[in-house]
């Protein structure tokens, strides 16, 4: 099993959300169940450094367990910002090599497995 990243990106104008939104993450993550490594926290101060999307802004993130990218994905297709507006990504984590401060191939293939 792999750890993945769901980066949670709310519309540019989302404000606070309705009074039923934490019921709602929280269903969600139940439904997650063992998949749910760290639920996370939401981001409310944010500032983008660069060039970044403008129609969406950093909401949050979650770690989930996966077998693969697509059963990742799979996990995340019920997270309550997508019937907001807003969207997920979805990215493998790889551990750094702390020898090195770097990442290459085979320290991805030692920490997966594959």
């Amino acid at each position: 099993m792999s750890s993945y990243v769901f980066v949670y990106r709310a519309p540019s104008d989302y404000g606070p959300g309705t009074p039923d939104a934490p019921a709602a993450w929280q269903a969600w993550f139940e439904q997650l169940g063992g998949s749910l490594l760290d639920a996370g926290n939401p981001v409310f101060a944010r500032r983008v450094i660069g060039s970044g999307p403008s129609e969406t802004v950093l909401g949050g993130y979650s770690l989930v367990s996966a077998v693969d990218l697509d059963a990742a994905v799979k996990l995340a297709e019920g997270c309550p910002y997508l019937g907001a507006g807003g969207s997920v990504e979805v990215g493998e984590l790889t551990l750094l090599n702390p020898s090195t401060v770097h990442t290459v191939a085979a320290d991805h293939a030692a920490a997966t497995g594959s």
